[in-house]
């Protein structure tokens, strides 16, 4: 799949190709937080993470294997365990868990700010970062609107009308995506062997063994009842294995290939807005002007920060753009 599309494709690839990779990964990357939700109405959350990983990757690394990729490389496997385990079951866990209870569109406005802890966590590049007024100011802002969208939950809390239940999915939410930044960087410093299609398909594999145990201690598998699932909850399922995880992927990597990696990281942007939209018109979910306002902040504050970043670049030596690329490819996999 990813050679086919790299093989296929170029520097001058078609510009019907690029919008339609772009769409893919704009919408179908955005409208994973509805499908989640859909899908939990006849999957427990826990079961529901380890069967879409385990799925995808075993479809992912048989493929792999058809291709007659080398698909066992011991020090590979431990890193694609630690980056499966932070970004897939910590950071992608937290929001499937916290849907139970929190709005889809909410959920992807808080995850919307992990390039600001992505920032904050890189040390290795705090020199550079905190040098450009642009980062900080961004750093900033993003703060603000953070305190913005949990206005009212903190509002109600001193009021002490809050549901509990609510404010602690958000916090874990926060959790979720340090966890997700933190992986992201742990796959920088520490470079797999083999392809990314390989890396990728571990790590979910990885990640759906993991969560297994969760759910059997969740008692999941007893509550689950197989013969009642909804078809809109197995069609929401095979959504989030066939194109969360796989199409969109696919997508992205390609994008890599033949676009500069700052125009594809805005899908950071517009992912929470799809969420949005999808929650509000079909699901008729809550949301309110005050967290409208504090998403267009914290959006903005990404914005500002990936702008210094896109500058910074502009000026670089092409064998520093060309290490900063294999970085970004190996990266991209893990943000499904």
């Amino acid at each position: 799949m990813q050679k086919d599309l790299i093989q296929t494709s170029g520097p001058m690839a078609s510009p019907a190709l690029v919008i339609l990779a772009f769409a893919t990964v704009y919408i179908v990357w955005g409208s994973t937080y509805f499908f989640i939700q859909m899908a939990m109405s006849g999957f427990p959350p826990l079961l529901l993470g380890a069967i879409r990983f385990l799925v995808a990757g075993t479809l992912l690394l048989g493929w792999c294997l058809g291709q007659g990729e080398r698909i066992v490389i011991k020090s590979s496997l431990i890193t694609s365990a630690v980056v499966g385990i932070l970004l897939l079951v910590v950071g992608n866990g937290v929001v499937i868990w916290v849907e139970q209870t929190l709005p889809s569109a909410l959920a992807a406005i808080l995850v919307s700010s992990a390039p600001i802890w992505f920032v904050l966590l890189d040390k290795p590049n705090w020199v550079i970062n905190f040098k450009s007024k642009a980062t900080i100011g961004g750093l900033v802002i993003g703060f603000i609107g953070v305190i913005v969208l949990f206005g009212e939950q903190l509002s109600d809390l001193f009021a002490g009308n809050t549901d509990k239940s609510k404010l602690i999915g958000m916090g874990l939410l926060v959790i979720g995506s340090i966890a997700w930044s933190s992986g992201s960087l742990y796959s920088k410093h520490h470079p797999s062997e083999g392809s990314p299609t390989v890396n990728v398909a571990w790590q979910m594999i990885i990640a759906g063994l993991v969560f297994l145990p969760g759910s059997l201690l969740n008692d999941e598998f007893a509550r689950v009842q197989w013969a009642h699932i909804p078809t809109q909850a197995w069609l929401a399922l095979g959504y989030l294995i066939l194109f969360g995880s796989i199409a969109a992927y696919s997508a992205y990597v390609w994008l890599l290939q033949v676009r500069p990696a700052t125009q594809v990281s805005t899908y950071a942007y517009v992912n929470p807005v799809i969420a949005v939209i999808l929650g509000v018109l079909f699901a008729h979910e809550p949301i309110s002007l005050l967290q409208i306002t504090g998403l267009v902040i914290i959006l903005g504050s990404v914005l500002l920060i990936n702008l210094s970043k896109y500058y910074a670049e502009k000026n670089r030596p092409l064998d520093e753009e060309d290490s900063d690329a294999k970085f970004d490819n190996r990266v991209a996999g893990v943000d499904i």
